[in-house]
């Protein structure tokens, strides 16, 4: 689903185009509740949020995202799950993504295409090559700007995302059943992305409490804000004002 921020107060934009964040990470990480905790956060200092999330963001991403997370879903080859994640993130891109950075929107996702490296390139075993010609097809130069990989050894993160589900007397997901060893390849893969790109992926470790991720979430999101704005005053992009 999207929710949009109007405020009656002044709102700040993004001017020339909008910026792009991502959180990522494997299951069990809290993600969910870090990307709920930053959005009430950017809202407070006033930016025009989009929050989306993948799979899904759309009617028809939603509807993947079903096919993709139901533990009931057959047995999906590794290609078909890839292709699947594209087709969804091809839709996301042409209704939420890119009219919203044109916008000058802050775009805030739960997952975005560093997952389909992580779970179907590293944890599938499709391998980085393959994930990297549909990336370059559907996203090419669509990419985030700022990824905050939240961190955790795969044990702990699945008895997390174990035990919330047990609470919420839920299934587990197709992706959550997957076992330790896929979701050990899928960290690592998250972990060799944030090696070779640490300008943009930023780790967070989290297996600290609530508050201490999310503090230093903000940190990292508010100092890139902060530069990403001086930038702008001198015509590079991300220049941010106020709107009437």
């Amino acid at each position: 689903m999207i929710w949009l921020s109007h405020s009656c107060a002044q709102v700040k934009k993004l001017t020339n185009r909008g910026i792009f964040i991502t959180l990522e990470g494997i299951d069990g990480t809290g993600k969910s509740t870090q990307m709920r905790l930053l959005i009430k956060h950017l809202r407070q200092r006033g930016y025009r949020v989009v929050e989306t999330r993948e799979p899904g963001g759309t009617r028809l991403g939603e509807r993947v995202r079903g096919i993709l997370l139901a533990s009931r879903t057959g047995k999906l080859a590794p290609l078909a799950e890839l292709a699947l994640m594209y087709a969804a993130r091809a839709q996301h891109l042409e209704e939420v993504v890119r009219p919203a950075l044109a916008r000058g929107a802050l775009v805030v996702s739960d997952r975005f295409n560093d997952a389909s490296l992580a779970y179907q390139g590293y944890g599938r075993q499709i391998g980085e090559a393959t994930v990297g010609v549909l990336d370059r097809i559907i996203c090419g130069t669509t990419q985030p700007d700022l990824t905050l990989l939240l961190d955790l050894d795969p044990g702990a993160a699945l008895a997390r995302a174990q035990g919330r589900e047990v609470r919420r007397n839920s299934a587990h997901s197709r992706f959550e059943s997957q076992g330790l060893k896929f979701h050990q390849r899928v960290r690592a893969g998250y972990l060799a992305l944030a090696r070779k790109q640490p300008r943009r992926v930023k780790v967070v470790s989290a297996g600290r409490s609530v508050a201490e991720v999310q503090a230093e979430i903000r940190e990292i999101v508010d100092r890139f804000l902060n530069r990403a704005g001086k930038r702008g005053d001198r015509g590079w992009g991300f220049g941010i004002r106020k709107t009437e």
